[in-house]
């Protein structure tokens, strides 16, 4: 564990930063609670004043049998039925949306809109992500080293340390500029575009997607009334995958700012006895050590 000592007094960074977390999330949850409680209050009232005016419109149905109806929609929505449009809507299941679905297992995105409904399916999808994961991980991982590689020879143009760390601050402020343009701000005008959403709902959506978080709200190519290209979500899937590369990178780089602002990773020989006796020797010293 990672302790700090402060004139004799021990501090548990590692405990703090559990408490910092656990505070973290509730936070969130107040704050979502307060966020969403009351709209969803409204759209349940709304939903069912809906109802009502159906039946009242349509008097041969009684409540029963618009109850019935509702569960067939909601399990055709569970299972990637779209219920708007016919049956001539597009397959989820053609190579490209299955490509995009396959792409969504192994980065472990997974939306919800989409699942297998087979036994054989389901089975399979268990243990493609079995092998899957640890794949995509290898492969990002592998990949992040890549784009690491460009970034490290520019200090080679450089001999001076002072210099050499300017560069390398460029360097990654050119990283996290480029990327941030490529992976953040020009594809929400692209989705805007094709899907027709806002381009807050298409940033939320890139930013959702490239976290892994996948809520499913968004999901790009379903729209029963739009024609996609065939490799529409093909090509989302393969933006999806660089983009989780460098969106990676850059939460291993908060990661660690974060960790040495908590002071885990500030290595110093010797343990917390030795450093109080340093010190206790050598007044001038300063009074906090980081023991390794």
């Amino acid at each position: 564990m990672s302790h700090l000592v402060v004139r004799g007094r021990r501090i548990n960074w590692t405990l703090v930063l559990v408490l910092g977390y656990l505070f973290y999330l509730l936070l969130g949850a107040m704050v979502f609670q307060l966020l969403e409680k009351q709209a969803e209050a409204q759209s349940r009232d709304q939903f069912q004043l809906e109802k009502l005016k159906f039946l009242q419109n349509y008097t041969c149905l009684d409540k029963q049998a618009l109850e019935q109806f509702v569960q067939v929609i909601l399990e055709a929505w569970e299972k990637g039925v779209n219920p708007e449009g016919n049956s001539t809507n597009p397959s989820n299941w053609d190579f490209s949306n299955s490509f995009f679905f396959a792409g969504t297992v192994v980065t472990t995105i997974g939306y919800g809109n989409l699942a297998p409904s087979t036994v054989a399916g389901q089975v399979f999808c268990v243990f493609y992500a079995l092998f899957g994961v640890p794949l995509n991980l290898a492969f990002l991982n592998q990949l992040g080293k890549g784009l690491n590689a460009h970034l490290i020879p520019l200090e080679r143009w450089v001999h001076k340390p002072g210099r050499a760390r300017v560069v390398q601050t460029l360097a990654l402020a050119l990283f996290l500029t480029a990327g941030t343009l490529l992976f953040l701000v020009f594809p929400p005008m692209i989705f805007s575009y094709v899907e027709g959403w806002s381009y807050g709902e298409g940033f939320y959506f890139t930013f959702i997607t490239l976290s892994t978080i996948g809520f499913g709200d968004y999901v790009v190519g379903t729209d029963p009334n739009k024609h996609y290209i065939s490799m529409y979500r093909s090509l989302a899937a393969i933006w999806i995958v660089f983009g989780l590369a460098w969106l990676a990178l850059v939460f291993n780089l908060g990661a660690d700012l974060m960790e040495k602002f908590l002071q885990l990773k500030w290595h110093k020989p010797g343990t917390a006895e030795e450093a109080i006796t340093k010190m206790e020797d050598d007044p001038d010293q300063p009074r906090i050590h980081i023991p390794s």
